[in-house]
This record gives C-alpha cells, structure tokens and sequence, in this order.
C-alpha cells in the first residue's frame, strides 16, 4: 500500500539550511495518529471534528511561522494545542495504563544544531511537549523520565495539573474494556474523576482499532531555513511495566536536522524503535541521496512491513519538500506550505 504527498520541487542540499530560490518561506507538516481509520467506522460528524481540528493546527502553525517565529516555537505551539484537544491520545485525550494512570511521553529536536529534549512517563504536566523543550534548553540533559521529569517541570514554572485533568470517558471505557479481554483486573476510578457517563460504543470501537499506538506530531520549516519536530502521545491503551515507546525516543520516533529532513512518527512503538524510524529516513535523504518521499517509503512500505510494523510519517525537508507514508488503513494528516493551500486528509485513498 502507498500514501504519499510530495511537495512541488526538491532539491539536494548542499549546506545546513540551505534553501532552493522556489522553496517556499515556510511550510508545516502535521498528523494525529495512524490505524485502522476507515469512512464505514467514521460518523460524518466525527470526520468533520477530525478535520476542523488538523485544520486549525495549521493556522496556529502558519501564524507563528508567517510572523517571522522559529520552527521549534511552531511546533511547540500546535502539539499543545493538540495536547488539550481529548479528541487525540496526548495530553487530555490520553490513553490509560493498565494501573489507571494517563502517562506521557513527548519529544522535541532543532534541526539547526541537532538539540533535542525529551520526557517519559509524566503524570501532571499539563503540556509534555513544553517540558521537553524546557528539558532541551535548560538542562544538560536530553531525557528525564516520570518523577524527575516533573520536579524538573515544577522548577521551570511549566503548569501543573492534577491527573484527573487528563481524565476522559471515552478513554476509561477503553481501557476497561482491553483489560477485560487481558483477562486484567480493573483499577479504581482515579481521585477527582467525573462521575461515570454513558460513552458511545462507535468510539469505543473506533478507538480499539485506529487510537491503540495514537500519537501527535508537526514538523515545521520557518523563514531562516531551519527544521524542528516534535511528537507527543500518552501510548498505548492498558500499557504495562512502564513501557515506553518510540515518541520520545530521539531517532526513532522524531528526528530533525537541517542537513536533510525533520521527521515525526506514529505507529507501533516497538518495532519504530528498533528501526531508528526516524533518523533512518532523515540518513537515507542526507547520505544516498534520496528524495524525500522514496526515503520515507522504503523505511515505511518495505522495511516497517517487512517487520510486521505498522503506522507512518510525516517528513519535510529545509528545502520544502513534503511527505507522508504510511502501512495502515489511514492517518490524520495535513499540509500546508507559504502561499499554498492548506491539505487535511484522513483516509488512505485521499492525496
């Protein structure tokens, strides 16, 4: 199977940041998840929500990129925005583990001097992407992980929330649902939960089969040539031992470098971190020459697949270029570039 959405030009880059005179100022590249997203489990409602949102991540995008602001400020800016929206697994709309905790994983990278900053397994940090850059621009280190993670995050001011803030019907019932068919037993309902409320079995359904490995990630190219990534997510519904997967795991899950493309990715964790998902695509442009989207479909559509792996990509090059790929049924996704219209799709036969 081959999804893919290729910009109008690309070029090979000769230098860090480099830009071709047609490359647009700017341009982004967003998804909220891959699977089993099909138009015979989608309400027209429920599409329309999922399309109004993608594209409203882009107009917070283009705002800060069209005013001059970095990419790292863009990206930052539409994964919290993404980070509040319950309708994706990051932030309020995360999955929960199997002991009933919303537990969250995020990444950030600067493609212009390959910085990065990551977090895992936070539990009241109202915005893990922020964290992560806080992690990348104000500690000597790259990844700090659970109760490290959120006495850092308390220190640099960043908003803390009581975990219930996280909490979402929809995703209790899934996850009581996944332990039951584990044969697990169900946790307490947490401190400060909602009373229970009736959840719509469609969505339950649904997100059984496309929110498992949801995820949330941008890739941004602003005015001064440069690309950043990020990439947010709360896992994997009734996750276990404290499993991490790929999001927050710098080469696997997100990777950018101005020397060849920024990259974020969604799908089964496990098989995106044996890979090095990420950075594989970003070397594959940067050291055999690869065009964007041949680099992103042979990691996605031959070697993913050949592993049994599945989910997608989103990539964009300093020099404009724009690609997806993805192995499952569908992905939420969207593009825009500097003077071009925006593109939302969803399904797998959508451009």
């Amino acid at each position: 199977m081959r999804h893919v959405l290729i910009a109008a030009m690309s070029v090979l880059l000769t230098a860090p940041g480099a830009l071709a005179e047609d490359a647009p100022d700017w341009a982004l590249v967003v998804h909220g998840g891959a699977g089993v997203i099909e138009r015979g489990a989608m309400t027209p409602e429920t599409d329309a929500a999922y399309r109004a949102a993608m594209t409203r991540a882009l107009a917070t995008g283009e705002a800060v990129l069209e005013s001059g602001g970095s990419a790292i400020d863009a990206v930052e800016r539409i994964i919290t925005e993404f980070e509040d929206d319950a309708m994706f697994n990051s932030g309020r709309g995360a999955v929960f583990t199997a002991a009933g905790r919303n537990e969250l994983d995020s990444s950030i990278m600067d493609g212009r001097d390959l910085n990065a900053g990551a977090v895992a397994g936070v539990t009241s940090v109202r915005h893990p992407i922020s964290l992560a850059r806080a992690v990348m621009e104000h500690s000597p280190h790259v990844m700090l992980q659970g109760e490290g993670a959120e006495t850092f995050a308390a220190e640099q001011g960043l908003e803390i929330v009581d975990p219930a803030f996280f909490f979402t019907e929809r995703r209790w019932a899934s996850m009581e649902r996944e332990l039951g068919r584990l044969g697990l037993p169900i946790p307490p309902r947490p401190e400060g939960a909602p009373g229970p409320e009736p959840v719509d079995e469609g969505a339950l359904l649904r997100d059984s089969r496309e929110h498992r490995f949801g995820t949330v990630g941008v890739v941004a190219l602003d005015m001064q040539g440069h690309v950043a990534a990020g990439t947010s997510t709360g896992g994997t519904t009734a996750k276990r031992w404290g499993r991490v997967g790929d999001s927050p795991i710098l080469g696997a899950g997100t990777y950018a470098n101005d020397r060849s493309c920024g990259v974020s990715a969604t799908g089964t964790g496990e098989y995106f971190i044996r890979l090095t998902v990420a950075s594989r695509i970003c070397a594959l442009v940067e050291f055999e020459g690869l065009d964007l989207q041949a680099a992103a479909d042979r990691v996605i559509q031959d070697e993913l697949t050949a592993m049994g792996g599945d989910g997608g990509v989103v990539a964009l090059t300093p020099a404009g270029e724009i690609a997806w790929s993805f192995n499952t049924p569908g992905m939420y996704r969207a593009r825009q570039s500097a003077g071009g219209q925006p593109l939302v799709a969803i399904y797998g036969d959508e451009e």
